[in-house]
């Protein structure tokens, strides 16, 4: 497991920052008086909705499933 605490890390700090700025997106599109109020609508909530998929990654890099449970071949074993 190379990248077990960075890669989780950066999912984390990714996710959180897509959904602040899908926040503020939406916000600016709701109270700010633009012409072009309804491309703020909705590209905040769509940033906040890909923001979903790095939350799974975050959620599975942090798993750990025992070397038991994986049921490797014997051969596959002795190279880890």
């Amino acid at each position: 497991r190379v990248c077990s605490g960075v890669c989780t890390i950066f999912f984390l700090a990714v996710a959180v920052i897509l959904d602040v700025v899908g926040l503020l997106l939406f916000l600016v599109g709701i109270f700010a008086s633009l012409r072009y109020w309804d491309f703020f609508v909705f590209s905040g909530p769509l940033l906040i909705f890909l923001s979903i998929f790095l939350w799974i990654f975050w959620y599975m890099g942090g798993l750990l499933v025992p070397e038991e449970e994986l049921d490797l071949p014997k051969s596959n074993r002795d190279l880890s």
